[in-house]
């Protein structure tokens, strides 16, 4: 990867004469930059481009090349790398467009093919091309003039990341590169990542993304990265119409959003929803000091926008140092007697900004307090006049030693004088939220480096007593009956051999049997039918609960019955499932599937039968590890009644992190099944465990 972003020589395949053309914008790009490698532009018209000898092919070229960029028309272009093939060209950057992106998939994944036989790499194709600040190389047709920094960003879209270029500039956000993906047709964002977090100019890593391939390996990259650099994400396709227009834009089809986003949580991605939010992050992350503790104390001159902080630290997991006897010890000699040291630490509305600054550097210098919010609001004394010189004296003495961020409220004065220091790199806001938002993202980068690294081993003990090869027998069973669905009877058997305990239960043909087998499974008992053309039994009026004695049953058997031939008349019944009624429990849902993005997930939720309309629900890549699972857990708005509420004790979470991993387990190791979902899994109290009330299983 070094030759891409490091290459010794760049050949344009393309090249123009014409201002404006894309072949001629890539040229005058590479000068500007300083690029001091040899530039060789191709055109089969020859002549001289920028005072550069044009030469008719690229193997009329002497020396060898690292990278090709092609701009010819879509149908030439499979020409082109065939000859950058002969040539022995390492890398191809292909700005033409026209392929998978409006349906020729296959052209793409020819030369893809081909390069790749050959010994080539190609980045896009549809792409605007690729900036390297470590060899002043500006390959891209978007604006000349990039400032040279810590910010690496990887884009799918190209209007996009050309906008982004000049944004930056607007924001004085440096950049390390930047490189445009497009279709993602061989290298994408792992490939580049995996050289980004090696490379010492890149700080934070910046992708926009409009869809996953190869989202196993993402995933396995972003967990290594994260523990390294801090990356952020923006993804397009949250929405249903969203999702339809990324598909249609770069012929990469968007994932459920709801998995993108804890996929991404758990992987220690920062995600961002907006390019203001994220450039604000990226420039906060470069130009700030890690935290070295949880620490941070709020130092304002108005009681209102320090309650305002106060409500954004706890959205932001920002913990505010509560010691009071440290503060007043900290603080005696900077703040006022009738002020307030409590955490917002307020030094009222008569404060100066030589106030300020001698708070600012009492909490600097004290060892219990490892990060600042200073806030202010316009007074007669702190105006755009005063504020300005203390803040830049601040920010160049002491920005290097803690993290600290600024947000005033005020007039024109203070705006412009807020305008000026941010442009200088102080984290100066006029949004308080941003500034807290800010902090908030560099606390959770210094979490995930806190983190150790990821077991992902798989737990023996648990392997041991998953028999995938009995589910692997039972899934045979029902493909043979061109079932894309395990029934009621094979999904206990399933679970009894993954060691998940269920009710007792047994299938009947006839009342007779029914009366029979629940007096021996002992009352209350559920029926349940059980046919493979009643998926969802509930719906069908096919399921009957608490069934007390045999005359319950009798009634209930014969409803079943009328119930489901009512609801499909052609429904082939097998028979009537009858089940131990179980006591009440916490209700949660486990499920397992295969994502079209990411490959095989596990979710944990709420369960019951409002679990689609409460979606109090989390997604994780199959993990072994029991932490990890554990915050999966520790997510959900109901976990507190799993602790134990209103006297009750707390439930069995070991036996539902078992479970988690057990389906995860059979997800991995069986690649037919494409849907596990046990809901509800009831929790009881730690030494009455857990049990699966009922498991829908689908299969390919």
């Amino acid at each position: 990867m070094k030759r891409l972003f490091n290459p010794e020589s760049v050949a344009i395949i393309g090249a123009s004469r014409a201002a404006g053309k894309i072949g001629n914008s890539i040229i005058c790009n590479m000068i500007a930059s300083g690029y001091k490698g040899n530039i060789y532009p191709i055109n089969k018209h020859g002549g001289e481009i920028c005072n550069l000898p044009v030469y008719k092919s690229i193997l009329d070229v002497e020396k060898d090349i690292d990278l090709a960029t092609i701009v010819v028309p879509f149908k030439y272009v499979f020409d082109s790398v065939k000859a950058c093939a002969q040539k022995k060209v390492k890398f191809l950057s292909i700005i033409t467009s026209g392929f998978s992106e409006v349906g020729k998939t296959v052209e793409e994944q020819e030369i893809v093919k081909f390069a790749n036989d050959h010994g080539m790499r190609i980045l896009g194709p549809n792409i605007f091309g690729i900036y390297s600040a470590s060899a002043s190389m500006n390959a891209t047709f978007g604006p000349a003039d990039i400032k040279p920094g810590g910010v690496a960003i990887i884009t799918q879209s190209g209007a996009l990341g050309i906008a982004m270029i000049g944004k930056t500039q607007m924001e004085n956000i440096g950049l390390a590169s930047i490189v445009s993906v497009g279709n993602k047709s061989d290298l994408d964002e792992s490939d580049l990542i995996e050289y980004m977090i090696k490379d010492d100019q890149t700080k934070v890593i910046f992708m926009y993304m409009e869809g996953v391939k190869n989202g196993e390996r993402l995933i396995s990259v972003l967990k290594k990265a994260t523990r390294i650099k801090p990356i952020i994400v923006i993804k397009s396709g949250r929405s249903k119409r969203g999702a339809m227009a990324a598909a249609s834009h770069t012929g990469s089809l968007a994932g459920a959003d709801e998995v993108f986003s804890d996929i991404m949580k758990q992987c220690g991605v920062h995600r961002a929803h907006s390019i203001q939010q994220a450039l604000d992050w990226c420039k906060y992350l470069t130009g700030s000091v890690a935290p070295r503790g949880e620490n941070t104390v709020i130092i304002t001159n108005g009681g209102g926008v320090g309650v305002l902080a106060t409500d954004a630290c706890e959205e932001h997991g920002i913990h505010l140092f509560d010691d009071i006897e440290v503060m007043r010890t900290a603080f005696s000699k900077s703040v006022p007697s009738f002020g307030s040291v409590g955490n917002p630490i307020d030094i009222t509305g008569g404060a100066s900004m030589d106030d300020y600054e001698k708070c600012i550097i009492d909490a600097f210098n004290h060892p219990s307090i490892h990060s600042i919010i200073c806030l202010g609001c316009e007074t007669s004394i702190l105006n755009g006049k005063t504020l300005g010189p203390t803040i830049r004296k601040i920010h160049d003495n002491y920005h290097s030693i803690k993290p600290i961020v600024y947000s005033f409220v005020g007039g024109k004065d203070i705006e412009n004088e807020m305008d000026y220091l941010k442009a200088d790199g102080v984290p100066i806001y006029s949004d308080l939220e941003q500034a807290v938002g800010c902090l908030g993202i560099s606390y959770e980068n210094y979490r995930n480096q806190m983190v150790l690294k990821d077991d992902d081993s798989q737990n023996s003990s648990i392997d041991a007593i998953v028999d995938i090869k009995k589910i692997n027998k039972i899934i045979g069973s029902a493909k043979k009956d061109k079932r894309n669905f395990l029934l009621a009877d094979e999904g206990q058997e399933l679970m009894k051999a993954a060691g998940v305990p269920m009710p007792k239960s047994v299938v009947v043909s006839s009342l007779k049997e029914a009366v029979s087998q629940s007096g021996n499974i002992g009352f209350p008992v559920v029926m349940k039918i059980v046919s493979k053309d009643i998926l969802h039994k509930s719906d069908a009026g096919g399921v009957i609960l608490d069934l007390k004695n045999k005359n319950e049953v009798i009634d209930a058997y014969e409803a079943i019955l009328f119930n489901c031939k009512k609801y499909n008349p052609r429904a082939k019944i097998k028979g009537i499932e009858i089940a131990e009624m179980l006591k009440p429990g916490i209700e949660t849902i486990i499920g397992g599937r295969y994502d079209n993005s990411f490959g095989p997930v596990i979710m944990f939720g709420q369960g019951g039968i409002y679990v689609e309309v409460i979606r109090d629900i989390s997604f994780r890549s199959i993990t072994y590890n029991r932490f990890e699972i554990a915050g999966m857990i520790k997510e959900m708005n109901t976990y507190p009644l799993l602790l134990g509420v209103r006297g009750e004790s707390q439930k069995d979470m070991n036996g539902i992190i078992d479970v988690i991993i057990k389906v995860g387990i059979i997800l991995s190791s069986c690649p037919e099944i494409t849907d596990i979902e046990i809901n509800p899994l009831l929790a009881y109290d730690e030494d009455d465990g857990v049990r699966a009330v009922d498991v829908r299983i689908l299969i390919k």
